[in-house]
């Protein structure tokens, strides 16, 4: 693997990403509980077909510092940490894709600044689930209350930090099941609330899966080992400032390309962006010109469908790029 690994102080924080190839940058965003290495089947299909693959471990999870309070996992601070990326290599602009949190956090950028944005590569999460009259940790506490909520359940510490860092193969190893297309997530809806996460969780089967292996999952327990669960936590305990700092932005509208991958078993498609997920989406990025549907696959759709996702995103930057070509050819023409 021709990865390299960086390390620059950006935004304040000491952050952590790892580069491979040439040509159009694509930034790739990750989620929770993830690290760069969830796109490592991406990076080197990307790469080797002529793009600059740019992988950050995203605040406070994998070897990016992880500042203590959920106040420094806002809109603005995420935001700034993209953008100073950027600023960082150099960069105007580059291609975003993301997932789950890292999702929101490009929806977010494009928003703020298009002008650094060349298009959007969405996977699974098509837009921040917003309810404008309910903040959303009040809205997921009433639900937590009927019965087992992960999101409740990481809502205060130190109880979810303390268990989490006890045991981070166990949960590691279930979560990853219990989000893909071969287990069922809401069936820990059958729990009671004050349940343990890793104890709603069905016992996944051993290691090698189809998917992943042992050695794979290996990167995401060392690293989580050494650097416990609380940043990726404080990603949701600052839910309800980061609905605050969206609420200027509804009804605005981007004009940024955007493309959306998905999967048929997506527990957030599911259950928690609403009935219409893709009209959603549309209605804040108009230019949303291609929508995909991986059969089979659950959330972790880059692992559970990694040739799939990689075509699909191969085509889709070509299709950028091609563009990109066009835009000074035509410029300098007039």
């Amino acid at each position: 693997m021709e990865w390299t690994h960086h390390y620059a102080t950006i935004n304040g924080i000491r952050m952590h990403y790892v580069e491979q190839g040439e040509g159009m940058p694509i930034v790739l965003c990750h989620g929770f509980p993830h690290i760069w290495f969830s796109w490592h089947r991406q990076i080197t299909a990307l790469a080797a077909a002529g793009y600059r693959v740019i992988a950050p471990d995203m605040r406070g999870m994998g070897q990016t510092e992880a500042p203590a309070s959920p106040a420094a996992y806002d809109v603005d601070h995420i935001t700034a940490d993209l953008v100073g990326l950027l600023d960082h290599l150099g960069l105007p602009a580059a291609v975003f894709s993301g997932l789950d949190f890292g999702a929101f956090a490009i929806q977010d950028l494009a928003l703020r600044h298009p002008d650094r944005v060349l298009a959007l590569i969405v996977l699974e999460n098509p837009t921040a689930p917003h309810n404008p009259e309910v903040p959303p940790l009040t809205e997921y506490r009433e639900m937590g209350e009927k019965h087992f909520l992960h999101i409740e359940y990481f809502r205060e510490p130190p109880r979810a930090d303390q268990e989490l860092d006890a045991q981070p193969r166990r949960f590691l190893h279930k979560v990853f099941y219990t989000l893909s297309g071969d287990c069922n997530y809401f069936d820990v809806f059958n729990y009671p609330p004050g349940t343990a996460y890793t104890d709603a969780m069905a016992e996944p089967p051993p290691l090698p899966w189809r998917w992943l292996s042992e050695l794979e999952l290996e990167f995401f327990v060392a690293e989580y080992s050494r650097s416990g669960f609380t940043g990726g936590l404080n990603w949701y305990r600052s839910m309800d400032l980061k609905w605050e700092q969206r609420r200027p932005f509804e009804g605005v509208q981007s004009e940024v390309p955007a493309y959306f991958i998905g999967s048929e078993h997506d527990v957030d498609l599911e259950g928690f962006h609403g009935e219409d997920p893709i009209g959603g989406m549309r209605a804040i990025f108009p230019k949303l010109r291609e929508v995909t549907m991986i059969p089979g696959a659950g959330h972790l759709v880059q692992l559970e469908a990694s040739e799939a996702v990689n075509q699909k995103m191969l085509a889709h930057l070509n299709e950028i790029q091609s563009e990109c070509m066009a835009a000074p050819a035509s410029a300098e023409a007039r």
